[in-house]
């Protein structure tokens, strides 16, 4: 029987910054996992999607605060993860200057997009019913 061996990254040793963002990495891969498979089984089997318009969406979905919070859980969720995961690939595989700016241009990059995400989750109006 062959020995039972680990993919991935191991957990880091040394403690501190990359520590941290290894095990946030992980929550947060839990958390995609829960609000996107609860999103889809919401969206695709408790509601009909022959009966869902845009008027379902922006009455129901986005007239709700619950709607509202689970979607922007789930939009922190994507972009940390993603982010942070390219930021790993970064690591591993460039050096010096070019690591820099790739590091920062991501860190830049995910504030960008999840402050555009958070202000349409917190100005659309909800609607009048």
């Amino acid at each position: 029987m062959k020995p039972y061996t680990r993919s991935g990254r191991a957990r880091p040793q040394s403690g501190g910054w990359e520590l941290t963002i290894w095990y946030v990495m992980r929550l947060t891969g839990l958390g995609l996992f829960v609000t996107a498979l609860a999103h889809y089984s919401i969206v695709h089997f408790v509601f009909d999607p022959a009966e869902q318009t845009a008027d379902w969406i922006a009455a129901d979905r986005w007239g709700s605060i619950a709607w509202r919070t689970v979607d922007w859980l789930m939009l922190s969720f994507v972009t940390f993860h993603s982010f942070m995961g390219m930021r790993t690939v970064v690591q591993d595989y460039t050096r010096g200057g070019v690591r820099t700016l790739l590091t920062m241009a991501l860190y830049i990059g995910a504030l960008v997009i999840f402050a555009m995400g958070t202000m349409v989750v917190a100005t659309l109006p909800f609607p009048v019913k």
